[in-house]
């Protein structure tokens, strides 16, 4: 059922070329597959799920994008596990791009959540979180 659940969602990104080879492999590696692409634009594909970049009009360049203006703060994206997300955090690193609250890695975002944050090329920042483990999971519940 997918009632509720997010259609799709369009950011508008300053480079797209650049946009597109950051977000491209690691959605993949998250299992999305390329869905659209056009002049202007392009999307991948997850379940009923997509993400759309459409590259931004030369005259709307002027105020960069920082996500402690008014609208997104970050993404966060679900990791089949706590080995996924240093697996990531490892590409990441080899491609060069830095990792966010590096020094208190992998627990930034507290005790339990295991995560890593990184930034793409227009400074939205994006977040792989792994599940919760499974003792965790059953103290909650």
């Amino acid at each position: 059922m997918t009632k509720g659940l997010i259609h799709h969602i369009e950011l508008y990104v300053s480079d797209l070329k650049k946009t597109s080879d950051f977000w491209g492999w690691f959605l993949e590696e998250l299992g999305y597959e390329p869905f659209q692409e056009w002049e202007q634009g392009c999307s991948w594909k997850l379940d009923h799920s997509y993400i759309v970049f459409v590259q931004a009009e030369e005259r709307f360049l002027d105020i960069p994008y920082h996500r402690c203006r008014v609208g997104l703060n970050h993404l966060a994206f679900h990791a089949s596990s706590r080995e996924q997300v240093d697996n990531m955090t490892s590409a990441l690193k080899q491609k060069g791009i830095p990792i966010l609250y590096e020094k208190r890695y992998p627990f930034a975002g507290g005790e339990t959540h295991y995560a890593v944050y990184f930034e793409d090329p227009d400074r939205i920042k994006v977040e792989l979180v792994a599940p919760l483990p499974v003792d965790m999971v059953e103290n909650n519940s």
